[in-house]
């Protein structure tokens, strides 16, 4: 993990964040989510509660958040509940709160759009295509940025049928044909 906390600030509270690099995933602090979504005066208690109602997230507890070192507002280091992004997103699914409704809401359309794409492939290229216009790109860029993924997926296909298959083999090839585009 990375020694350094990043602080997010969501509607005033402070969300607490480490990049693991090894993983290569964002870990969220679970006590700073909660706070965010249910305004409770004592989170670690209303944490406890909230397992004791889910029994499945309480036995699941354990593989979805890991302890954490993580900056706490004295300035100190603490070992801190935290979880992924999926972790996160399972956690919000037992919090009963107007709060977290919209959030749920969110959540389920990403699902759906998630499944349709699985359904048609083809609405993933449109929904990228969406989501960079959106952004304020051009046509020709989106293109160029097609194009440049399709070919960069042909090439890791290729690496995959020579028997590359470990992450950091890709990563070295990878490095290597940017140096030597450079």
């Amino acid at each position: 993990m990375s020694n350094e906390s990043i602080i997010q600030v969501f509607e005033g509270i402070n969300v607490r964040i480490v990049w693991n690099d090894e993983e290569q995933e964002y870990y969220f602090s679970i006590a700073d989510v909660v706070q965010v979504l249910t305004d409770s005066t004592d989170v670690k208690q209303y944490i406890k509660r909230m397992r004791a109602r889910d029994s499945e997230l309480n036995l699941r507890w354990g593989t979805i958040c890991t302890p954490t070192r993580m900056k706490a507002s004295d300035g100190k280091y603490y070992q801190t509940q935290a979880a992924t992004l999926e972790g996160v997103f399972r956690v919000i699914q037992s919090i009963p709160s107007k709060k977290a409704e919209p959030l749920k809401q969110w959540l389920a359309e990403i699902g759906k759009q998630r499944i349709d794409q699985m359904i048609d492939p083809e609405q993933t290229f449109q929904m990228a295509v969406e989501d960079y216009r959106r952004q304020g790109y051009s046509d020709k860029w989106i293109e160029n940025r097609m194009k440049s993924i399709r070919t960069r997926n042909e090439l890791t296909n290729e690496w995959k049928r020579s028997g590359v298959t470990e992450q950091k083999d890709y990563a070295m090839l990878t490095n290597i044909l940017r140096h030597g585009a450079a």
